[in-house]
């Protein structure tokens, strides 16, 4: 996901992160809430799932601060308590691999920004240099495909997109079970166990789990944003005229959804309402932002895009025929099509950019959006409406709900030397690690691991949104959210094949012809299966 964003944002955020030292960040948090307690799922990052961290985020000294004296065996300069340390082997050298050069080619996201604002704490502790070259998506997977078709290592570590790169690429990368099974290297601080395990399977395999080419980096995840100023003032209008509670959350549905804003919209032109002009808007442009804003209405009514197994998790090089002419999904698209009828004008011409812009400037009440803009919305040079933003997951279907997963984990060009894959090693166990995790919050990041999730300091901002913590770091409103999105039967991953981005491709492209009274939603649907199924020889 291109989220271009990110670059105003970062700069806002970057002074406050260059003030974090050595993972040592929780001394500028409070973080003196206690754990809430939670369920174990597993997907529910809540849930004690860390592994050999051992720890939970109230163990130790109080909120997840760090634990004073940086451990002798942990060469980045602080542990933060209650979060798995990063270890080696007795006696190894951090510096072996000095004067290596690493080239890193990634997308420009929070944690790359993070990462790149924060890089001479790894500089210093290994003596590695590393590069970090932040672009958009289509440029990571040109680049990516130009080093793999040559057999060269340009880029030693590559931003592994599950449906553009490793889907299609998987061999070009080093099988990471071999460097973290190796006996002289340092290994997966708190474990395999600790990612959250949907995210380790989409972003770490492809087409079994035998060989992990990637670790989870990155996870923006479609969820609802909405005026929480507008829905408290007009409830009870609602309520008198429909009946029933309006606040968006878990109990509603994409009927009672196109109600809202159908209703929205006639009060905002008749003057009642006037904090909004439009009730719902969406990423409906022709472009990869309409497949996903579709996906988690076709999800909802119980569609797919092919019938094979393992499609949204390992993958599969074969997805089979194609299930778009099912009547669940003839149906999605009907109701799509209406949707998008009553959105504001300008849906079909945003992508997720242009869309939070619009929601940033009030225009909007509701919008399905990547969680990760929270921190956009929140910020009061860049947005109206901060401190007005609720969120909660996308509405359910007649057959269950989706939210869809657009994570991205991190790997290694297997054309590298013996010495650049081993010093590429050292930097995706720093920057996958929790604690470096913890250290880049403020860069809008959202942790890919359990542990992390544990801290007081993550509990208190993210269950108290009228907390100091809270207020520190504004991810925390649309994380609870997409907790609850991240569970089994609310998430929905897009299918992991090699030809996704052709069909990707004919989706969006058939979608915007039915939006524009081209074609009808079935005959839509119909294209788009007959398209895909010549593709994939099914």
């Amino acid at each position: 996901m291109n989220r271009s964003w990110v670059t105003k944002l970062i700069v806002l955020a970057i002074a406050s992160v260059l003030v974090l030292s050595a993972c040592s960040s929780g001394g500028n948090k409070p973080g003196s809430g206690s754990n809430s307690g939670s369920s174990q799922n597993a997907t529910n990052v809540n849930g004690n799932n860390s592994g050999d961290s051992g720890q939970s985020g109230n163990a130790g000294n109080a909120g997840g601060q760090p634990s004073g004296a940086a451990d002798s065996s942990d060469p980045f300069g602080g542990w933060v308590e209650g979060l798995p340390k990063i270890e080696a082997p007795e006696g190894f050298d951090w510096k072996q691999f000095e004067g290596v050069t690493l080239n890193v080619i990634t997308e420009n996201t929070p944690p790359s920004s993070g990462l790149a604002a924060n890089i001479e704490v790894f500089e210093q502790a290994t003596g590695i240099k590393v590069n970090i070259e932040q672009v958009n998506l289509d440029i990571v997977v040109e680049k990516a495909g130009l080093d793999f078709n040559a057999r060269n290592s340009n880029y030693q570590i590559i931003y592994a997109d599950p449906y553009q790169i490793l889907s299609k690429q998987a061999k070009h990368f080093v099988d990471l079970n071999t460097l973290n099974n190796d006996p002289t290297l340092p290994s997966i601080p708190g474990g395999l166990e600790d990612f959250i395990q949907s995210q380790l399977l989409v972003g770490g395999y492809m087409g079994d789990k035998e060989h992990l080419y990637a670790l989870p980096y990155d996870n923006p995840t479609m969820v609802l944003a909405y005026r929480k100023d507008v829905f408290e003032k007009y409830k009870d209008l609602f309520m008198q005229e429909k009946g029933y509670d309006w606040t968006p959350g878990p109990d509603m549905t994409w009927d009672q959804y196109y109600e809202v804003a159908l209703w929205i919209n006639e009060k905002a032109k008749a003057g009642v309402i006037s904090e909004v002009k439009y009730g719902t808007g969406h990423q409906a442009k022709q472009h990869d932002s309409l497949m996903n804003d579709f996906s988690n209405v076709l999800a909802a009514y119980g569609g797919d895009y092919f019938e094979a197994e393992n499609l949204g998790d390992i993958g599969t090089e074969n997805p089979g025929k194609s299930l778009l002419t099912s009547p669940e999904a003839i149906e999605a698209a009907e109701f799509y099509n209406e949707l998008l009828k009553i959105a504001a004008p300008g849906s079909t011409t945003w992508d997720w950019n242009g869309l939070a812009e619009a929601f940033a400037a009030g225009e909007i009440a509701m919008i399905p959006e990547w969680h990760e803009f929270a921190g956009m919305f929140e910020n009061p040079e860049l947005s109206k409406v901060a401190g007005k933003v609720g969120w909660t997951i996308l509405p359910k279907g007649p057959k269950g709900r989706g939210n869809m997963y657009g994570g991205t984990s991190i790997g290694i060009n297997k054309y590298a030397s013996d010495k650049e894959i081993k010093a590429a090693w050292l930097f995706l166990i720093w920057a996958t690690a929790p604690q470096t995790q913890y250290m880049i919050l403020d860069a809008g990041f959202t942790p890919t691991r359990y542990s992390v999730y544990q801290l007081p300091y993550i509990q208190k901002a993210m269950n108290d949104p009228e907390s100091q913590e809270a207020k520190e770091w504004p991810l925390a409103s649309s994380l609870i959210a997409a907790q609850e999105a991240w569970k089994e039967g609310n998430v929905y991953m897009r299918p992991k094949i090699p030809m996704w981005p052709q069909i990707d491709t004919i989706i969006y492209t058939e979608l915007s012809k039915m939006l524009a009274g081209r074609q009808s939603p079935a005959d839509t649907m119909k294209e788009i299966a007959k398209q895909s199924d010549r593709l994939t020889g099914n």
